[in-house]
């Protein structure tokens, strides 16, 4: 059957008809043991085109075995279906910038309310918010108590449902900066040495990767510059200077792993770029060289511009308890920040969905891809920045990131066409992540 199956995708490549295509695949037969995922079109992020009547086989190890015509193929009593009708698929959609362990709805001072472990307790729903929502993988950028790393465990162990996450344990920082704690006084500090993550020389920072791996990281988070969100910073600060950025990112490279720089303010932006940072967060304050950089770098760099949010912390983030002057600087960088994910796009900028899920609604991260199309964007290049374009920025476009052998069966339905309503994402149908059906019919 798999020769069949590649002599039709040559076909349909050289332009022969359906008719041709279905007289090679119609005597063709599944594998036993198999699950075939059925539906009337999917979207291929990878060419930008709607293919109808797919039939998505899935093995044992949840990864995607063949694609085939519904209409034409056949399988046996013993392949698992699972019939998504006359619903549109696209690749499961992949957050890169979320705090699982960080509810939206606890903001400020009210996080002193609770005990330590609670955190973690509350990644767990959160997770599942997020997985029927759609995502069904995300990289969590740092987190208490590495609860990203013991949820990603419990996941994939089986004792909690939720998506594949890509953890970073501790973001990494200066001292005083946007990753340290700076909301308690010195006698609530920790007295026996710097907050974890902390540094502030390139070797303690050159650690401090080290030590987040040794524990799980897979990903390396650093805040070069101030941040909306925290005490006594301002969001355009540079606090981490580029010689520290590059040994970050060189100690990273070493060990295999990529760096996500926090960084709103034009300075830090180009630091990052210019250290060989993998992706830049927030991007907020870019200027016309930032920009420049970003497209010019040989190193591919992505932008995870967060321009969602703010809807949710304006309206509601009084009422949880942020603090005034948090909710002053997220007013001030808001439209911003928007006009700039506006002129980075146009400029060239390689883009990446990044929600900043904790700040806002874990379930609600949606949401975005209407506003990503309001400033500039396509609905398919919207989708593919969560899809395509994450897998690429996470280096992991073998198993991630679009409906095509190999990769795992990760898939979303929705009951109309995203391409031409990008709103449809906002309120999935159904949610398959290996082949598993874990949302919907």
């Amino acid at each position: 059957m798999q020769s069949r199956v590649k002599f039709g995708s040559f076909l349909r490549g050289i332009g022969l008809g359906s008719a041709a295509l279905f007289a090679v695949s119609a005597a063709a037969q599944a594998p036993a043991g198999q699950t075939v995922i059925t539906a009337a079109r999917y979207v291929d992020v990878l060419t930008g085109k709607t293919v109808e009547y797919p039939a998505i086989f899935v093995g044992a190890d949840g990864r995607i075995t063949n694609i085939a015509d519904a209409r034409v193929i056949k399988w046996g009593s013993d392949v698992k279906h699972i019939n998504l009708g006359d619903k549109t698929l696209v690749p499961g959609l992949i957050d890169m910038h979320v705090h699982l362990d960080g509810p939206a709805d606890i903001g400020g001072y009210r996080g002193l309310e609770f005990t330590d472990s609670f955190w973690g307790m509350t990644a767990v729903k959160n997770a599942r918010d997020m997985l029927e929502a759609g995502f069904t993988t995300v990289r969590n950028v740092g987190s208490g108590d590495r609860n990203d790393i013991g949820l990603k465990q419990a996941i994939d162990a089986g004792y909690a449902v939720g998506p594949r996450i890509v953890p970073a344990g501790y973001a990494l920082g200066a001292t005083g900066g946007h990753c340290d704690s700076t909301f308690l006084p010195p006698s609530l500090e920790k007295k026996d040495g710097k907050e974890e993550g902390i540094g502030d020389n390139p070797e303690e920072l050159r650690y401090q990767v080290r030590r987040q791996r040794k524990y799980g990281a897979e990903v390396i988070k650093v805040c070069a510059t101030g941040g909306v969100f925290s005490r006594n910073t301002e969001p355009g600060q540079l606090q981490v200077p580029e010689s520290e950025l590059r040994a970050i990112a060189d100690e990273a490279r070493q060990w295999g792993l990529r760096v996500a720089a926090h960084a709103h303010g034009g300075a830090g932006i180009r630091a990052a770029i210019a250290a060989g940072i993998d992706t830049i967060e927030h991007a907020s304050l870019v200027d016309d060289e930032g920009i420049r950089m970003a497209v010019a770098r040989k190193q591919p760099v992505w932008f995870a511009m967060d321009i969602f949010n703010t809807e949710y912390t304006q309206a509601e983030g009084a009422k949880n308890g942020v603090l005034e002057d948090n909710l002053r600087k997220d007013r001030e960088i808001a439209q911003i920040q928007r006009d700039n994910f506006r002129k980075a796009h146009r400029a060239g900028v390689r883009m990446v969905f990044a929600s900043d899920a904790g700040v806002m609604a874990h379930g609600q991260v949606g949401g975005q891809f209407r506003v990503m199309v309001e400033y500039g964007m396509t609905p398919l290049q919207a989708i593919q920045a969560a899809t395509k374009n994450a897998a690429e920025a996470l280096g992991r476009e073998k198993d991630v990131g679009a409906i095509a052998v190999g990769r795992y069966a990760d898939i979303v339905a929705v009951d109309g066409d995203p391409l031409a309503d990008v709103r449809q994402l906002e309120s999935v149908d159904a949610v398959v992540k290996g082949g598993v059906l874990v949302k919907g019919e």
